[in-house]
């Protein structure tokens, strides 16, 4: 029976190539969008770290070395030697990174009390963290770099009004001593 329905050209599967392509297409696009928001999330950690680093670092050495007249300025962000502008100027590679990072800056460029560097924040509103005090607090003063990144996904994925992925908040605080 089977072979007459296919010799007279009606064939019970004539479709079925086209019905598991329309299945399976969008389950493939969906994993390749959240692996594309996914390594990018990846990116956004690995940049984060390595701004807050280089801003810690540069925050005690600046552009010469240990020896250097002047310690760099905290910010603002729109001077081109400032603290809070090179962790800015790292992450610049990522989408919209001026307008969701916030940048804290302790240091002795921003004052010193008590044996505790003081704080500037630049950047949209953030959270405020305490500065702690070197245990060795007389010769040794604590420089630390906050950067708080708020990472959207490239690609939102929300279905009606579900979102799959929402927007994660990065941060990364360095913590590094310098002799006074």
């Amino acid at each position: 029976m089977w072979q007459l329905a296919k010799a007279n050209g009606i064939a019970r599967d004539s479709g079925q190539s086209l019905l598991e392509t329309a299945l399976f297409l969008p389950l493939l696009l969906l994993m390749i969008a959240a692996s594309v928001d996914f390594g990018y999330f990846f990116l956004v950690a690995a940049n984060l770290t390595s701004s807050s680093r280089g801003a810690a670092e540069y925050s005690i050495q600046g552009f010469q070395s240990p020896g250097q007249q002047t310690i760099p300025p905290a910010g603002p962000p729109s001077s081109i030697a400032s603290v809070a502008a090179l962790a800015l100027d790292d992450l610049a590679g990522l989408a919209t990174a001026t307008t969701t990072t916030t940048v804290e800056v302790c240091s002795k460029s921003v004052g010193v009390s008590n044996n505790t560097t003081l704080c500037g924040s630049y950047g949209p509103a953030g959270t405020n963290y305490t500065p702690a005090t070197d245990p060795e607090a007389p010769m040794f003063l604590l420089n630390r770099v906050d950067v708080t990144y708020t990472a959207r996904p490239p690609i939102p994925l929300s279905f009606f009004s579900f979102t799959l992925l929402p927007s994660l908040v990065f941060h990364r605080q360095v913590s590094m001593r310098v002799l006074d």
